[in-house]
Parts: C-alpha cells; structure tokens; sequence
C-alpha cells in the first residue's frame, strides 16, 4: 500500500486528529491570505498607524458582528469626501471672491450615537485662508450652525472640540445634539437623512478647497479597533504567520539539533556524553523565561534574537536525557554492528543508521512544541517584550491590558487573540498526540 494512502488511513481512524488538521489547515490557510492580501511593509505601516493613516478608522470600536448579537443597531463609520464624488461639490463665482460649496447627505437608521465627527479640509490658496462655514441639516428639517473657521491647507476640525460651538449646544456634544430627536426626553437618534453643507469663500483666484466628513461609529471591521485607531484585523492575520513560523523554527531548530547532540553522544560515548550530559543537567537548571526576559531589557527584542536565545536554552533541555536512553538501545541492534562491519564510519552510522531509527518518534513531539513555542512568543509580548514592530497576538492582547481593555468593556480586544491561541494549542496538540499513537504501536490500546 501507498505509505501516503496507509499513514492518511491512520490518521482517519483518530477523530481528533482529523479536526486538529482541519485547525492548523484553517492556520496555513488565513497565514497564506495575510501575505498576500497585506505585503508586509503595509501591514506594519497599518499598525503603526497615524492620524493621516488611520483618520477613517473610529477608536476603540467593536467588531461590527456584535450588531448580529444585539437588539440596539451600534452605528458604523460614515466617510464622505468631495474629491471621490460620495459628497456633492458646487463652485458659485461672486465679486471678487469664490464660493466653494460642498453638501454631504447620508442615511443614519442606527440605534446610537457616534462616536466622533471629523472634517478633513484640504485648500489651496496664495495669501488669504478661505472663511468656512458649516450648517448641520436634521432629518425634520432642522438647521444647526455647525461652526465657522477660517481653513489652513491642511486641517482636522473636531466638532466636539469647537467651544463656540459647544456653548451653542448647550454643552451637550455634537455627536448627540446633531442626532438626537428633540420630541423625546432622553437622547434618542432620529434616523433619517442628514446633511451637512459647508461654504468656502475663497479670496485668492484659482482657490480651491476639499474636504472629507468622517461620522465614526462604534463598530468597525470584523475585529473592531485599539486605542490608536488601528484595525485589530491586521494584527490578528499577521500574527498568524509569524506565530506558526516562530512555533515552527523552534521546534524544527531544538528537536533536530538535541537529537543530533545526543546521538553523537552515545555513540563516541566517553568524556563526549560526560560533557554532554553535565551540560544538559546544568541547563536544566536554569530558567528559561527569566533568561529571556533580560535578553529583551537588556539586549534586544527582535523577535529573532528572540528565537536564537530560545532555541539555544532547549537544545540542552530533558530530551537529551530521553533520546540518550532510546539511542542506546539503538546502538546494540544488530544491524549496526553490520554497519560497523563492513566499515561504516562514524558519522555516516550516526545520520544513516542512529537517527532515521527514532525520527518517527519525533514527529509528534516536535509537532506538540510547536504551540508551545508559540506561548512563550506570546507570553514575552504580554509580559512588554515583544518584537516593538511586528504586530502580533500577544501585542494586541499587551495593548489591551495596558489599556484596560477588559475594564472598559472592551472585551473583543483579548478574546479574539487570546481565542487564537487557544486554537493553535488545540489543533497542534490533537495532531500531535495523535501521531504518537500511530508511530508509537504501545500507545495505539490506550
């Protein structure tokens, strides 16, 4: 029978492993979307984001799937702009003067306010700003004056951050009284259509102006965002493949090299498996996390330094011990002392004849570190000694606790990377623990 077909009817026979693989293809699957939907120099300028990046994107919005959950519709963000045509530019020739006007009509049938109100005002002039004006439009037919400025060429009005404008609404913030149905008694959004006009008299000739609207919501994407503004999406896909690749290289780099390292000790034996083992068992000894934990204070938190530092600490680790005990057995069958005899060297019986006999038995456990490796990434991240760069799950999750995410009621921030961990640990380990009972034929009864 095909080895293939044979090792896949094998794995069938175990329920688990078939949804731990359906798991870890889920993982390889959104991993291969994120490089290439996001290039890796666009997701880190996303994540380290900026006003002019980021300006369309609310603050600490929840994923817009928790509307799916709730009878009160949060409301998403809004963005209109002049120079893509989503809002209505009209330019009127007066004496001497420009007049720039430019209508933003939109539909709001949400059961909350929103969260902010933005005006991005881009102008060309030569020597005098244009004077803007602005009236807020209801639904009922309502005119509010909106505020009045006069527009440099690049600026950010915040409505909520307009005194004059404030005193006029009675202190209450724009994002409610240009909402708010003045027939109830507690604030309750009209919904209907809205409009906001803004007039730009330009002085200068050949003045021009644009501008972009942006009524935040609450609810933003299918992972909400962080305090930065940034869409937690783009750290949850990247965070995936730099997850499995850490997992994966450290895993690979200690199970390889440790059993490398403890066959060459058991078969030149003597003074080498002395040293091998004193080093092990002083290793053994010393504490990984901590020792990592001055890497990234003191030296660097790259996350590869990182990995080197890791891989290092587990070569010497509790496998020595264990691989040294199954080589040894494997040293006295008989068909290595016919290696032996028709004058096999050394080297030649160590990666022809020692470690393919034992590289069944380590397929499980290297496919078991793997989610280990993993925690460790994400826990240094928590713990403030992550890669400053990289956006990863255990950087989101850092974030929201030094944000108090969980205090804000901002549960979405922790849940969905701390759910994805959880994922990566359970399908890697139902894999795992799988492939131990099929190469391991003591197991397959228990």
């Amino acid at each position: 029978m095909n080895p293939i077909k044979s090792f896949w009817n094998n794995i069938k026979s175990y329920p688990s492993a078939v949804a731990g693989l359906g798991i870890v293809g889920f993982l390889v699957l959104v991993s291969i979307y994120a490089v290439i939907s996001i290039p890796y120099n666009e997701a880190l300028a996303l994540w380290r984001g900026g006003e002019t990046l980021l300006r369309e994107n609310p603050r600490n919005a929840r994923p817009e799937w928790v509307n799916w959950f709730s009878d009160t519709s949060l409301p998403k963000t809004i963005v209109l702009s002049s120079q893509d045509g989503t809002a209505e530019k009209r330019v009127e020739q007066l004496d001497g003067a420009t007049d720039v006007i430019i209508t933003y009509t939109f539909d709001f049938t949400y059961d909350a306010f929103p969260q902010s109100i933005m005006l991005y005002i881009n102008s060309q002039f030569d020597t005098r700003q244009p004077h803007v004006s602005m009236t807020w439009i209801t639904p009922d037919g309502r005119e509010i004056r909106g505020g009045e400025l006069s527009a440099s060429q690049s600026q950010t009005h915040r409505f909520a951050q307009d005194d004059r404008l404030l005193r006029r609404l009675r202190g209450v913030s724009p994002e409610i009284a240009f909402f708010a149905d003045p027939d109830r008694e507690e604030p309750v959004p009209l919904k209907g259509t809205y409009q906001l006009e803004l007039s730009a008299l330009m002085f200068d000739e050949g003045g021009d102006l644009d501008a972009q609207l942006v009524v935040h919501g609450q609810v933003h994407g299918l992972a909400g965002t962080d305090h930065r503004r940034r869409d937690l999406m783009v750290a949850l896909l990247w965070g995936t493949p730099i997850a499995l690749a850490f997992g994966l290289l450290a895993a690979v780099g200690t199970s390889v090299t440790t059993m490398i390292i403890a066959a060459i000790g058991v078969w030149f034996g003597g003074w080498v498996d002395a040293v091998i083992q004193r080093i092990t068992e002083v290793n053994l000894i010393l504490p990984i996390l901590p020792i990592l934990i001055m890497v990234g204070i003191f030296y660097s938190r790259s996350i590869w330094v990182i990995l080197g530092v890791l891989i290092a600490l587990n070569i010497f680790s509790s496998g020595i011990k264990t691989l040294r005990a199954v080589f040894l057995q494997v040293k006295e069958s008989p068909y290595i002392e016919a290696a032996q005899a028709y004058g096999a060297g050394n080297w030649r019986i160590i990666f022809r004849y020692l470690l393919p006999r034992i590289l069944p038995l380590l397929v499980p456990q290297l496919v078991i570190l793997i989610p280990t490796f993993v925690f460790i990434e994400a826990t240094l991240a928590v713990l403030g000694l992550g890669d400053p760069v990289l956006p990863t799950w255990g950087k989101v999750i850092s974030d929201a606790n030094s944000n108090g995410a969980l205090h804000n009621g901002h549960y979405y921030w922790v849940l969905e990377p701390a759910a994805l961990l959880m994922l990566t640990g359970l399908g890697f380990s139902m894999v795992g623990f799988a492939l131990d009972r099929i190469f391991n034929p003591r197991l397959r009864g228990l």
